[in-house]
């Protein structure tokens, strides 16, 4: 089970390979995401993400902040909370500072990434282990977090059916390489109403977890804000899904089809 929500929170948050020199349009301070998650008919918790802005180093970030937490009989049996934070650099849209502390059934983690872009390094600290070690990266890197507001921030409208985006993702201590296929544009019911959406199916691996390599579908909104409305993961121990419940604070409005 702890794999399986492991690949679903990094495709959830993924990071998706241009290289962005102008501010996107995408995203604003103010933005606010809730999202229901469950485990089959099962209501097993919330996640949010919330962007404010900071500043690093006299260079202004948006400083993102994820959360996620169980309730009902989920929270008696396998109480999760979690606690990402990124800020990225407002201008280049790479990462800055990494936080990640979490809580999962008793299975902890309490890690920060400090990249340094000008030496190639990512400085992972172990608060857990009071360790601190370097590692090399490359300059398009992203990190679990960001990796969701660099797609966001991509031009998306000319992607074709089976088109791959691939990017560089920094997380367990090494470089990732993280696929999204595209499949299709569709037209989903969600709370709000019918959005146009964009279906990914990011690869993951055949194994004790997922049956095939196309087990995860990703929809995010076909409009200018590209939020995640919906991801649904097939494991071989039933399926977990997260939907949109609440937004606001968004770029641009988001467009509804009510007929």
């Amino acid at each position: 089970m702890y794999k399986a929500r492991k690949i679903l929170f990094l495709v959830f948050f993924i990071s998706f390979c241009a290289f962005s020199q102008k501010e996107t349009e995408a995203f604003k301070e103010g933005e606010f995401l809730k999202f229901r998650v469950s485990y089959g008919l099962i209501n097993a918790g919330f996640a949010s993400l919330e962007i404010k802005k900071s500043l690093k180093d006299n260079k202004a970030m948006y400083h993102v902040i994820g959360k996620g937490w169980s309730t009902g009989m989920v929270n008696f049996f396998f109480p999760v909370k979690d606690n990402y934070q990124t800020y990225i650099n407002q201008t280049t849209l790479q990462p800055y500072h990494f936080i990640r502390k979490i809580n999962e059934g008793g299975y902890t983690k309490d890690k920060e990434i400090l990249f340094d872009f000008q030496k190639h390094q990512a400085k992972v600290i172990n608060h857990k282990h009071n360790s601190e070690k370097n590692y090399f990266i490359q300059n398009d890197v992203q990190d679990m977090l960001s990796s969701l507001y660099y797609l966001r921030s991509l031009n998306l409208e000319k992607l074709k059916p089976n088109e791959v985006i691939t990017i560089n993702m920094f997380f367990d201590n090494k470089m990732n390489k993280i696929k999204l296929k595209f499949k299709k544009r569709d037209v989903i019911n969600t709370k709000f109403g019918k959005v146009k959406a964009l279906i990914f199916q990011p690869m993951v691996q055949i194994g004790r977890v997922f049956k095939d390599e196309e087990s995860i579908t990703l929809w995010i909104s076909d409009d200018k804000n590209k939020i995640p409305l919906r991801i649904k993961a097939s494991i071989l121990v039933g399926s977990l899904k997260a939907d949109l419940i609440m937004y606001k604070g968004l770029a641009n409005s988001l467009p509804i089809i009510f007929n």
